[in-house]
């Protein structure tokens, strides 16, 4: 604790502690054990203590003595109150733990599986709190059936698609644990059995009663919305000025992929585009190496044009495991998770889809296709599993920022703090336009970026119409496939997805747009004395923090 800031600090520590208690699958990816065998309690009675335990403290932070914090003790006083005020109105919405089962499957399932994506602690320690996770699911889920009475058609519908890939986990897939591991205590198999039967009860539940009475209450409403803007990204912008920044920049995008396309001996965007999947791996042997061979291009380039310090902490690009392969396509089951910000491995690994050389020929053809050099490139290695997410994560783990340390570590359906976002996935999108700068991408995958920001930029619509109630999930999805480009089914996926959580989607195009904005306004004012690779490792020291903020700092540093 800094002696300066008792008070404070004291504070924060038992922020934290409420944290972990009450979110104990969130606390099992940040690296935090203390709360391995538990799932959350979102009981009337656990709702309320939590609900309280928030308002007792938001009143303390409010009576705590004047002291001088320091930079970083400001930036959390700042978050802290900010998600507080956040998780308020989460509570009171229909949005989780009222009004959307997939809440309860995402965090049962997650909650078991979380244990055995990284061996943190000896199996037999890891396995003692699967039991009792697992003899805890009934709890959970039975809570949904009580607290949800009515829910969204397509949440309902997500939940049971995710009990169909839970139902495939708790049966083969722990059989494969169990074989694999090798697994002895007979306790697991039957905890597993406990699981199956809870949520094929739940999936009944979900499929003839609640699906039944489903409604279209999707968004959340104009004042949830700006309270996120302004409490958890601390913008400045309003949902209406955000509307027309990311119409423009879907329309400078679009007009861009329209006159470059004939570049590329093409006569419309998606025809280029199409060709981007001509250049890939031949064979399975080639798949696999093919991502450790471009993360290290990537490295290489990336220090040989000094972007940024990059860390000592590799990255291992490996086959999904197969205990989880059948429930993975039903869940939230992500190819680069971040790594636990305590007790992290030494080496992350990266779970690729698996090719399998015994398929027919044909199939792994498509297979092949379908990861593409480009796919592996700008997605698997620059995006998530190096100079994007990988990397932002190394720099946070160290951040001054208690909070900027975890807020964005992956957990059972989003990351752990809403705050996080526009630093998450803006650098990381900040991070492909860095790349292709430094000749690390070829022409192609340079115009490719146009039409992901054209995407970003839909999603930034998407995220402020729908929660406004200014359009509906069809009208998202129609805008996804008409002007993004995106498959029905996809564009459908990602409407579903931005209607759960308002407020992440807008974020990856503003928070791209605002490192880009500080970098060229700091680079104009210092002239020749502007240090890219300094500016960056700076700008990533404050962890995953929102960039308005970093932005704010930054701007007053260079002045003094």
């Amino acid at each position: 604790m800094d002696t300066q800031t008792p008070a404070f600090n004291a504070w924060l520590d038992g922020f934290f502690t409420a944290y972990y208690r009450r979110r104990p699958v969130n606390a099992t990816f940040i690296g935090v054990h203390q709360y391995d065998g538990c799932l959350p309690d979102y009981s009337e009675h656990g709702a309320g203590d939590t609900l309280a335990e928030m308002d007792i403290l938001l009143y303390n932070l409010g009576a705590l003595p004047p002291e001088p914090l320091n930079e970083a003790e400001t930036l959390d006083r700042k978050l802290a109150e900010g998600f507080l005020e956040i998780q308020k109105w989460e509570c009171a919405s229909h949005h989780f733990h009222r009004g959307n089962p997939s809440l309860y499957t995402g965090e049962a399932i997650f909650g078991v599986i979380s244990l055995f994506l990284t061996a943190f602690a000896p199996l037999e320690q890891r396995v003692v709190s699967a039991i009792e996770r697992m003899e805890a699911i009934p709890d959970l889920l039975g809570q949904g059936r009580a607290n949800i009475r009515r829910a969204p058609l397509d949440w309902t519908e997500r939940a049971i698609r995710e009990c169909t890939g839970a139902l495939a986990f708790f049966k083969g897939g722990v059989d494969r644990l169990i074989q694999d591991e090798p697994i002895a205590d007979p306790n697991f198999r039957s905890a597993a059995d406990t699981a199956v039967a809870a949520f094929a009860d739940f999936q009944h539940y979900l499929e003839t009663e609640l699906r039944p009475r489903s409604t279209q209450d999707y968004a959340c409403g104009a004042p949830a919305f700006d309270l996120m803007m302004r409490r958890g990204h601390f913008l400045d912008m309003g949902a209406d000025e955000i509307v027309r920044y990311a119409e423009a920049q879907m329309a400078d995008a679009e007009a861009y992929l329209l006159a470059h396309a004939a570049d590329f001996g093409a006569l419309a965007w998606r025809g280029a585009l199409a060709q981007l999947a001509e250049r890939h791996p031949t064979t399975v042997e080639d798949y696999y190496g093919r991502y450790t061979e471009l993360w290290e291009a990537c490295r290489a380039t990336a220090e040989d044009r000094a972007l940024l310090t990059w860390p000592d902490f590799p990255i291992r690009y490996v086959p999904r495991p197969i205990w989880a392969r059948k429930a993975a396509p039903f869940l939230y089951f992500l190819f680069y998770r971040a790594p636990a910000a305590f007790s992290r491995p030494p080496v992350h690994d990266y779970l690729v889809t698996p090719i399998d050389a015994s398929l027919p020929e044909a199939e792994q053809e498509r297979l092949l296709r379908a990861h593409n050099d480009s796919v592996i490139k700008l997605n698997h290695v620059v995006h998530h599993g190096s100079i994007g997410h990988h990397v932002q994560n190394w720099h946070a783990y160290r951040a001054a920022s208690r909070i900027g340390r975890v807020a964005a570590v992956d957990c059972a359906s989003r990351i752990a703090m809403f705050c996080a976002g526009t630093m998450a996935e803006g650098w990381a999108c900040y991070a492909t336009d860095l790349m292709g700068e430094a000749g690390f991408l070829t022409p192609l995958e340079r115009y490719s970026g146009y039409h992901s920001r054209l995407r970003m930029s839909a999603r930034a619509v998407v995220d402020v119409q729908l929660h406004t109630g200014r359009m509906t999930l069809d009208e998202a999805a129609a805008l996804y496939e008409q002007r993004a480009g995106m498959g029905r089914e996809a564009a459908y996926r990602e409407a579903v997805k931005n209607s759960m959580f308002p407020g992440a989607a807008m974020m990856y195009l503003i928070g791209t747009d605002l490192i880009h904005r500080l970098r060229h306004d700091l680079a104009t004012r210092q002239g020749a004395a502007f240090d890219l690779k300094q500016f960056h490792d700076r700008f990533l020291s404050y962890g995953s923090v929102p960039v308005a903020l970093i932005d704010a700092a930054l701007r007053e540093e260079a002045v003094d």
